[in-house]
């Protein structure tokens, strides 16, 4: 909160109007924003809302979603019909991601769940003055400027072609379901301006933080990270996307975990492009490598008895090229699959399309570690004795193109796209995150 806003006089500080039908929740919310020094008034319906909004022209409206009469959606468009600068954020305590998504699209400025977190409510009551004080919609010109940038994302080592910065044209959510937590969950992409990159926040409260390798937290099974109590898993389809476009400026929001949709990137492809791209300008370079990078563990034992090497190397080249070998026992034996990644075009015909995958004999294992709860038999290729058991593939080696959308997802979180030749073998996202960091450490970013 602002120097300025904690020390206004009650008369003339900024007016905060709660609406619920419920009268504690009022006196609750209110309590807080009165110590705050913010003047308040409470609604206990819609309709009285929406007459205090015409006579009082608010400066914030917590509304909740549930209340007879006008519900809380019809009472945001109604809101907005006749005060469309007027900031609104939504309340409830047993909302779905739907709601929540279904109040942002029809122009609710945020989300917040009850009980409330006293940091989350003045951090979205901050943000709404800053946005009303400038007399503006919500825009990329102030829209969260207070992100920080990490090391990486503006980085001149290894530099190669300086690329312009890149953003979305406007917001755009899709609805889905989280593979591992199984939960519904929600995807909001929204512009960020300039210098910003790419950050990840929760839909309703938490601070937004850089989305770079240093947030890894896990990489069993997808990629995750976090920072404090905030974490997102299942990011590396999506950033995979966002490498191919060469999207430089996003603020990416859900509710835990990014929605495996049809376990590929290909619906992400397709609201990339449904919005449009922004050039932005400014400097961002490819990250351009200079000298061989490698790493390698033991792995499995082939069907042959024979140790194999999980191995992944990448040197100086021209373009990023990937070639990539795995080697499952019967029924899926060796699979080879390369790629140079060009253009978003090429990624979305010959990439974004395979699938994630799993095999039935380790679905058990996989749940009792409390992953997988989401995997349904469209969203992800299940693996039996006899091959795949609930699609037909897309690709004869959807498998291990895969596995290059993996580490173009992976290795995007190092912040710019990279430049090099990629060899791996029976590799994962640990091993992508490793080399990640390796990269990170030569070219002292």
């Amino acid at each position: 909160m602002s120097e300025a806003l904690n020390s206004s006089p009650l008369n003339s500080s900024p007016l905060i109007l709660v609406v619920d039908d419920e009268e504690a929740i009022c006196s609750s919310l209110e309590g807080v924003l009165r110590d705050e020094n913010f003047k308040t008034k409470r609604a206990l319906s819609g309709e009285q809302a929406l007459e205090i909004v015409k006579s009082d022209n608010p400066e914030l409206v917590f509304l909740d979603m549930w209340m007879p009469g006008w519900d809380g959606i019809q009472t945001l468009e109604k809101i907005k019909q006749v005060s469309p600068k007027t900031q609104v954020v939504m309340i409830s305590g047993h909302a779905t991601i739907n709601n929540a998504i279904d109040a942002l699209k029809k122009g609710a400025m945020d989300f917040v769940e009850k009980p409330f977190n006293i940091e989350s409510v003045m951090r979205l009551v901050n943000s709404a003055l800053e946005l009303k004080e400038s007399s503006v919609e919500k825009t990329e010109e102030n829209e969260f400027k207070y992100l920080s940038k990490h090391s990486g994302f503006l980085s001149k080592q290894w530099a190669g072609k300086n690329l312009g910065q890149r953003t979305l044209n406007e917001s755009v959510v899709v609805n889905g379901q989280g593979l591992h937590s199984g939960i519904k969950s929600g995807l909001i992409l929204e512009p960020l301006p300039k210098d910003s990159g790419i950050h990840f926040a929760e839909i309703g409260g938490s601070e937004p933080f850089a989305v770079y390798v240093d947030s890894v937290n896990s990489t069993d099974f997808a990629t995750t990270l976090k920072k404090g109590n905030t974490s997102v898993s299942t990011i590396e389809h999506l950033m995979s996307a966002l490498h191919a476009y060469k999207i430089s400026n996003l603020l990416i929001k859900c509710n835990g975990e990014i929605p495996v949709i049809d376990g590929s990137s290909l619906k992400f492809c397709e609201l990339i492009e449904s919005v449009g791209i922004k050039e932005q300008g400014g400097d961002w370079y490819e990250l351009n490598i200079q000298e061989e990078v490698k790493y390698s563990k033991p792995g499995k034992v082939d069907i042959d008895g024979k140790l194999l090497v999980e191995q992944i190397t990448i040197s100086p080249s021209d373009s990023l090229e990937i070639e990539y070998e795995l080697n499952y026992p019967a029924p899926i034996g060796k699979q080879t699959a390369s790629f140079s990644l060009n253009n978003a075009n090429d990624y979305k015909n010959e990439i974004a399309p395979a699938r994630t995958f799993g095999f039935m004999k380790d679905v058990e294992k996989l749940q009792k570690a409390g992953l997988a709860a989401g995997g349904r038999l469209n969203n992800f290729l299940l693996i039996g004795e006899d091959g795949v058991v609930n699609s037909d593939l897309r690709f004869n080696n959807e498998l291990a193109r895969h596995k290059i959308l993996d580490f173009i997802g992976d290795i995007y979180l190092l912040g710019r796209p990279i430049v090099g030749k990629v060899k791996a073998s029976m590799t994962g996202h640990s091993d992508n995150l490793t080399l990640a960091n390796k990269i990170k450490l030569a070219a002292k970013i």
